[in-house]
């Protein structure tokens, strides 16, 4: 911190930071109940265990649907052993800290994985790695030829790095927060409308993002910055997502395939009703909802 900082001036008014940092509990916020600083389990729950070779704990945020994408995108291709069970993982509860979760993912964070096509299963966490092991797994959706191959890795590796500033960054600061600090929303707003700038301008010429080849890039960003782009924060006149002509365009694209529809709907818990398949255990179940919500209609079509 400056040496010139002038407390009167800080948010709130008269803060400095303590020598020590301590944890208050009660700090506000969205997220303050589930939110603390050591990882492990609080309490002890095994997770459900279905009948697919690969089994997913998750919920419909950007970093669940990257998944589901995936596997739906898999599944649209003819590749059998996709098959997955999706288990809801309701993050506002906390159960991303039970002890079944916790095995899988040491960090607490939704997606996990395991692979039951293996004994003992393979475990996994980080929804990139999740992409890149079944696009190896499959040979799907992960370019061999060098040039694309190294392509797609750097547009995946940059949503890894660069999402956070969007979500816990700009989409904190801008909708979460218990109070709003024009520093933070400007500082974050600014980096958020520079990665639409870096997007916009590489998919000026390109349909997808590593070329004319749809990939795990494509399906990494799409769920972070598509959401961006029509919906996430109810930012989108804020952040003048209008000006983005080349990421429209390919937000579109990406949104129309039926793999991607599917995908976006698995183990979400929020928007429409029409738009959520809290779970999906069996390729069937996208049509049961469906007529779930014919019947919850009294017969309308949906």
């Amino acid at each position: 911190m400056s040496e010139t900082n002038d407390p009167a001036k800080n948010q709130p008014p008269g803060y400095t930071p303590p020598k020590v940092w301590t944890w208050d509990a009660e700090n506000g916020g969205a997220f303050a109940s589930i939110n603390r600083p050591v990882s492990g389990a609080t309490h002890d729950k095994e997770l459900p265990v279905g009948k697919h070779p690969i089994q997913l704990y998750s919920m419909g945020t950007p970093n669940g649907v990257k998944v589901t994408i995936m596997l739906e995108e898999l599944l649209a291709a003819g590749h059998k052993g996709a098959e997955y069970d999706a288990w809801l993982i309701e993050i506002g509860k906390g159960d991303q800290f039970s002890s079944g979760f916790v095995d899988i993912n040491p960090n607490s964070k939704i997606p996990a994985m395991a692979d039951h096509s293996f004994d003992p299963p393979i475990h996994l966490f980080e929804s990139g790695s999740m992409l890149f092991y079944l696009a190896e797994k499959f040979n799907a959706f992960f370019p061999r030829e060098i040039r694309k191959r190294t392509e797609t890795m750097n547009w995946l590796m940059w949503q890894m790095g660069s999402a956070p500033f969007v979500g816990g960054g700009f989409g904190h600061f801008y909708n979460y927060a218990p109070f709003k600090i024009e520093y933070a929303i400007n500082r974050y707003a600014m980096e958020t409308k520079r990665q639409l700038h870096v997007l916009d301008t590489h998919l000026a010429d390109k349909d997808y993002m590593a070329g004319d080849e749809y990939t795990i890039a494509d399906m990494a960003i799409w769920p972070w910055y598509g959401s961006i782009m029509r919906s996430a924060y109810n930012s989108q006149e804020f952040l003048s997502v209008h000006e983005y002509k080349n990421l429209d365009r390919w937000v579109e694209r990406v949104g129309e395939r039926d793999a991607v529809k599917r995908g976006f709907m698995v183990n979400r818990t929020f928007g429409g009703s029409e738009t959520q398949l809290r779970e999906r255990h069996d390729a069937s179940d996208f049509e049961k909802n469906r007529q779930d919500m014919v019947e919850a209609r009294g017969g309308d079509r949906v």
